[in-house]
């Protein structure tokens, strides 16, 4: 029962702290930081304990409505473990991140938060798809209100445009699980949305590309994918603190996990077909991301567009459909959820003792708070890639697998690393460096600020310089997503086969070029 508790710990702790604001403000922030501790712990012990070499660590299926064929079944394998691990990580920043910028509806806010921490585990390890779509709708639900509510100036429109963006896009992803649902009934006489049973579906070509049609949109609208993206920049910079640290590390997860999840092992020859364009909408928006982020003002904004620069990595490394492409896009994930959930807290430690996101308005904060200086360079070096920290190896990987695979793209998206480097250090040559102009004069970093930097340092240090633990935790889930793209005869010539030698591509490419005859 471990996944029914790391679903709903969460969910009761934020009932509990909704219930306990009613007559306290402190006990609600103790209620919803014991409750994610708690919740990491689980989750850690599980990632030690658990051996994952044979697939799922754990599973369970009960039947919850069988006349429809829907159950309660849920399991983890190394990935859904990884980004449940990060979740908890992720919860335990946010409540410590908003310890003093939540003063209104103190319960009510942490209930929001956690609930969406839970449904966020939901959808991470939920394998019959109408419970997926369940927990994927139910996160809607809690970060409208954490914009709505919490948010800042335009917080209204912000929250009105994520929320009709992503749900007009889920309902394309619900019509293409019905299609699914039906054409498996009638080639087996089994109504059923169990993922076991539907990864079994046979599917004519025409169909099989529709289906996967639906589903793309609605993990390349949260992902987000240019030029599906609009609604983020405006989501992120009106949005809390938490609610930005949620948003970047965990929702924008919930796209690249379902590609991961349903596109490539479902429909392999539908994503053969759209890899092309995809590793194209992923290389477009490295480059777009990181050209837009340079030309922000607004701070949360400009680590808004970062996030569509990381995630086209993410898209790139998924459609080379190749072991090296899908590690690194794996690792892509986990650690822009650190880099740019710290980015983000620091975003919101500078908006509470500046009142301003603005960076023509700063300048020169060194000198004051050299403390933040010294980590807010730390981080931005990271999202830039730099060797020795979590994103570069990603990075790395996601280039070095798709290299055979799409040699334009690839050369392409290698520029985005041109373009980190110019906005992130923009944003510490605006924010921190030269002239203090408007002789600003601030606290530096406190003990609990401290703490949420330090760990995630720590964190985004160790996946640079020791990532293997987390390649061979989820290998055996990349493992089990190349079976399924082998069983379709969908996969693209692999730099590296299942056996780590190289691939045909990488042999022509090495073999000695042939000796003309005199």
């Amino acid at each position: 029962m471990i996944l029914v508790i790391l679903i709903f710990l969460p969910v009761i702790g934020g009932i509990l702290a909704w219930i306990a604001g009613r007559w306290n403000t402190t006990l609600p922030r103790w209620i919803a930081l014991l409750t994610m501790l708690t919740h990491l712990v689980i989750a850690l012990a599980a990632w030690v304990t658990t051996s994952l070499s044979s697939g799922w660590m754990a599973e369970i299926n009960m039947p919850w409505i069988p006349s429809l064929g829907i159950s309660l079944h849920l399991g983890a394998d190394g990935i859904s473990l990884l980004l449940v691990i990060l979740t908890s990580i992720l919860g335990v920043v946010s409540v410590l991140a908003s310890w003093t910028g939540i003063t209104e509806r103190v319960g009510f806010f942490h209930f929001m938060l956690l609930w969406i921490l839970g449904t966020i585990v939901g959808v991470f390890v939920s394998l019959d798809l109408f419970l997926f779509y369940f927990f994927w709708e139910m996160t809607l639900v809690p970060l409208y209100f954490l914009i709505a509510i919490w948010g800042h100036e335009a917080r209204i429109y912000a929250s009105i445009k994520f929320f009709i963006f992503t749900q007009a896009s889920s309902l394309f992803m619900l019509l293409s699980i019905l299609g699914l649902y039906f054409i498996n009934a009638a080639n087996t006489g089994v109504f059923s949305f169990d993922y076991d049973i539907l990864l079994n579906t046979t599917l004519p070509a025409g169909t099989a590309l529709w289906l996967c049609l639906g589903f793309l949109l609605a993990f390349l609208v949260k992902l987000p994918a240019v030029p599906f993206h609009t609604w983020l920049p405006d989501a992120h910079t009106e949005a809390p603190t938490a609610g930005s640290v949620v948003l970047a590390g965990l929702v924008l997860k919930l796209g690249a996990y379902g590609l991961f999840r349903f596109v490539l092992p479902l429909f392999a020859g539908a994503a053969q077909m759209l890899s092309s364009w995809m590793m194209a909408l992923g290389g477009i928006g490295i480059l777009y991301g990181a050209l837009m982020a340079f030309g922000q003002t607004d701070f949360k904004r400009l680590v808004a567009y970062t996030s569509v620069s990381h995630m086209g990595f993410v898209l790139v490394g998924v459609f080379s459909m190749n072991p090296l492409g899908l590690q690194g896009a794996m690792i892509v994930m986990l650690a822009h959820g650190i880099s740019t959930g710290a980015l983000f807290v620091m975003a919101g430690i500078l908006q509470d003792r500046l009142h301003t996101r603005d960076m023509s308005r700063m300048g020169g904060l060194w000198d004051t708070v050299p403390r933040l200086g010294g980590i807010s360079m730390l981080f931005a070096l990271a999202s830039l890639g730099l060797p020795g920290l979590g994103n570069f190896v990603g990075e790395f990987l996601v280039l070095l697998g798709a290299f055979h695979v799409n040699l334009t793209w690839t050369v392409l998206a290698t520029l985005g690393f041109v373009g980190s480097t110019v906005y992130a250090l923009y944003l510490i040559q605006r924010a921190f460096q030269g002239p203090n102009r408007n002789d600003l004069r601030l606290p530096d970093i406190n003990p609990r600020e401290a703490v949420i930097f330090a760990s995630l340092i720590v964190i985004i240090v160790w996946m640079g310089l020791n990532p293997q633990p987390l390649i061979n935790t989820a290998q055996p889930a990349i493992q089990t997503i190349q079976n399924s793209i082998s069983r379709q005869g969908a996969a693209p010539d692999p730099a590296v086969d299942a056996q780590g030698q190289p691939g045909a591509a990488v042999k022509n490419l090495l073999a000695p070029a042939p000796k003309e005859e005199p």
